[in-house]
Order: structure tokens, then sequence, then C-alpha cells
């Protein structure tokens, strides 16, 4: 059923049930004109007003308006809440307009007659905006069950190739308990944990795996992007070298490549994981979610990291590239 038909319903019984005073026949019955529109466009306002509540003041997160626009296309959200603020003011600009028609009428025949052109008008208003409803609708459905940042706490996004370890090692670092299994793609959907580094409380993004491909993505692939590109303080970016996740260090680094080029004021920590399978020595820092080697080393870049891109008193909020480890 569209929205449509349950506002216009609620407003009908309401502006039905509408019993003025009067001093006589005809005023009564005009009073209980001016009630029926006055009280059906103020409901179907509410209505409005109320589907749209979820994107005003003060509106979206950065990573919120990211996520909405690689899953629903730039500008939809804009276009149905300009298109439903629209409609409420023509339906308030309706109602005094046809206030001053029932003043000017004189019988109880066109007190009605104005009623039926207001319900008319009134819900052909409201019909025109059923997809912007439905739009709106989905996008709030969407966006509640997605994970709720504090755009004032810092973020951490664990990102790379799917089965490179991201949820293990998420489980290490934070308060989440994501789902882990030893094949790609476990992770379908962001999910937040936190995590105290000794400073202020962090938030760690566990995000689903993304291949190094410029189309077709994935849902899952496209909110790992958003995190790294709308929430991301900073990214741990995780290489395989055992390459046991099924995929080469080659399209693993082209990734992390393309991101850095996209990307340029976001650090980047580059760690080498599931180091209990793979001995040999790297640059980078060798981790292991699984034995837990190089977890407290990557606690304490992170924590230096976090600490060195805070601006000093006085200075502009500039983040620097942080090298790989």
């Amino acid at each position: 059923m569209p929205p449509s038909s349950s506002i216009l319903d609620a407003a009908f019984r309401k502006a039905f049930k509408a019993v003025p005073h009067g001093t006589g026949r005809i005023d009564r019955a005009r009073r209980r004109a001016s009630l029926k529109v006055i009280r059906s466009g103020a409901i179907v306002i509410r209505h409005l007003r109320g589907a749209d509540k979820r994107f005003a003041k003060p509106g979206l997160t950065e990573f919120e308006e990211t996520l909405v626009e690689n899953r629903f296309g730039r500008g939809t959200l804009d276009r149905s809440r300009v298109r439903v603020q629209r409609a409420i003011e023509r339906i308030r600009g309706m109602s005094i307009e046809e206030q001053r028609a029932l003043r000017r009428a004189s019988s109880t025949e066109a007190f009605g007659t104005l009623v039926k052109r207001f319900y008319g008008r009134l819900a052909s208003f409201v019909r025109e905006v059923d997809p912007d409803l439905m739009n709106l609708d989905e996008i709030g459905r969407f966006l509640k069950s997605r994970p709720q940042l504090d755009p004032g706490t810092p973020t951490v996004v664990i990102a790379g190739f799917p089965n490179v370890g991201k949820s293990s090692l998420v489980a290490r670092l934070s308060t989440a308990n994501p789902k882990v299994a030893e094949y790609p793609f476990t992770t379908l959907a962001i999910e937040v944990g936190h995590a105290d580094l000794g400073f202020d409380r962090l938030q760690i993004l566990d995000t689903p795996g993304v291949l190094d491909r410029t189309s077709h993505h994935s849902d899952a692939e496209i909110e790992a992007e958003a995190a790294v590109e709308g929430a991301a303080t900073m990214v741990v970016f995780l290489i395989d070298p055992s390459e046991s996740c099924g995929y080469p260090i080659a399209d693993q680094e082209r990734l992390l490549a393309r991101w850095r080029e996209e990307l340029p004021n976001v650090p980047f920590i580059v760690v080498a994981t599931k180091s209990d399978l793979v001995k040999e020595p790297s640059e980078r820092l060798r981790v292991s979610a699984k034995t837990g080697e190089g977890i407290g080393e990557l606690r304490a870049e992170i924590a230096k990291a976090l600490a060195s891109s805070r601006p000093e008193p006085g200075q502009s909020g500039a983040t620097p590239h942080v090298r790989d480890i």
C-alpha cells in the first residue's frame, strides 16, 4: 500500500470527526467545513514532516551521506526531500485559500463543494510524492540498520581484500564480535566496535572485503568503500602475504595504491597479516589475529598515528600521511 493511502485515511477520518460550535446552522456548517480543511491539511503536513524528520537538522554525517549516495545514487535523498517540502508548502497555501473561500461562501452546498475540492487537491499532492516518501522510508531503514557513528570520535577502518583477516583483527582490537570464518565475504555489512588505546575512545569498523575493480561492485563492497571515504580517521589496510585469502599480493597492492591515490588526505597504516602462516621477514609490521603476534605493536602505532594527526593548539587540522609499518 502506498504511503499516501494511510496518510489520507488518517487525515480524512480525523476531519470527519470535527464537531464545531456556532450561532446557527449556516455558521456551524461553515465552521465544520473549515475544521475539515484545517485538520486534514495539518495531519497530512505532520506525516510529511515526520517522513523527513530523520534527515533534518543536524542532518547526516559525512559517513551516512557517502553510504546513501553510494547505495541510492547521488542527489536521490535531496530530491525527495525537496519534493516533500514543496508538497508541504503547497498544502499549507491551499489550506489558506480554501479557508478564505469558505468565509465568502454562504450555503451548505457551497461549503461541501469547497471541502471536496480541497480533499481532491490534497490527495493529488500527497500521491505525487508517494515515490519520494518510499525513498525516504527506505533510506531511513537502511541507515537504521547501519552503525551509528559519533562524528567526534576517531574512527579506525580495517580494510582490505576478502578473507585477509579483518574480522579477526577487529575482534582482537575492539569490543566488536564479528562473524569469523575461513572463507571470503563472511562480512556482508559494516560492523562497529570500540576500543580504548590509552587516550580517547576509538570506533573501529570491520568492513566487507573489496576486490580491486572499478565497476560491478557488490552492495557489501560499496559499503566498505563508503566507510573508507566517509568515516575513516585512518585506515588499517591488511595485506595477506600468504595469499591464503585467495588473491595475489599484486592485486592487494593495487587496491591499496588506488585508495591512496583517491584519498590523499586519509592516513593509512599497512600491515602484513597472518604472520603465523608466513615466517619470512617483512618491512611491515607482521600481525597475527590468531596468535596475537604484533597486536600490541599495532595498538601502539595506531595510538601514535592518531596522536600525531591532532593539530597543535592554534593550528589547522591537516592530517599527515602515515608510513607503512
